[in-house]
């Protein structure tokens, strides 16, 4: 694999900003490695960081270089800080970045697959709301996503009774809105979504994690409205050593 830390300007942002990069790259003479890569545009997973992570952390907490490698799959992993991959009231439109413009740039930068069916989204926590939101506001551009332990009722947390020092970030990202009922909140996007029309959807949660009842939440709403749905629910917490193990698993569930 090649691996890219690319810093480059969005016209979105209006600053620089980066993303971390893995690009399978064929070889034959690489001991204890895949010979990966071929002659045809790579399929893409974006994989998305959690609230206080950033563009390293699956590189440098978990062997996603590794698992990349044993399936042929390209890997973008972007920067947006402590945003919830929303357009922020007080901040920057980390929404619009990620699901506009970052495509563009990694098309323009990069030769992989452009093909709703080479195209998937995950992340975990904060990037598993993110990745289900993506896929469920443009199901057109993936053919699977999955959250890894996602803060998937961010309407139940904007009021309360949210973990620690989440009162400030739920202010500083949504405002005075609403997030119940809106695009921001991903049981409402199920109600609007047709099931024909939606990627394969994954979701994992350890049941020591305190975000486990979102999971539940979401599943249950999935089952009510007849959205498909692979859940793995077991032992775990929220911690790397369970993410780890798990992104290995939902890089083997992609539809490759």
């Amino acid at each position: 694999m090649a691996l890219l830390r690319v810093d480059f300007f969005s016209d979105v942002l209006e600053q620089g900003t980066s993303m971390t990069v893995l690009l399978p790259q064929r070889s034959r003479t690489r001991i204890g490695a895949p010979a990966a890569g071929g002659d045809t545009d790579p399929p893409v997973l974006y994989l998305l960081h959690g609230l206080t992570d950033d563009a390293t952390a699956w590189l440098r907490y978990s062997s996603i270089e590794r698992y990349a490698e044993e399936r042929g799959l390209a890997v973008v992993m972007p920067q947006v800080h402590r945003s919830m991959y929303a357009d922020e009231a007080h901040g920057a439109p980390f929404w619009t970045f990620l699901s506009t413009e970052l495509p563009d740039v990694v098309d323009s930068f990069f030769r992989v697959s452009r093909r709703r069916a080479d195209t998937f989204v995950a992340g975990l926590s904060m990037g598993g709301y993110g990745a289900l939101r993506w896929a469920l506001r443009q199901p057109e551009r993936f053919a699977a996503a999955a959250s890894l332990s996602g803060v998937l009722d961010v309407a139940a947390r904007q009021y309360g009774p949210p973990v620690s020092a989440t009162d400030p970030l739920m202010r500083r990202v949504f405002g005075d809105r609403d997030v119940a009922g809106s695009d921001d909140d991903l049981l409402a996007l199920l109600g609007r979504a047709d099931p024909a029309a939606l990627p394969q959807l994954w979701l994992c949660c350890g049941t020591s994690d305190v975000l486990y009842p979102d999971s539940v939440r979401f599943r249950d709403d999935c089952a009510t409205r007849g959205i498909p749905l692979t859940v793995d629910f077991g032992p775990g917490d929220h911690e790397w050593s369970y993410w780890d193990v798990k992104i290995r698993e939902v890089i083997g569930w992609l539809p490759l």
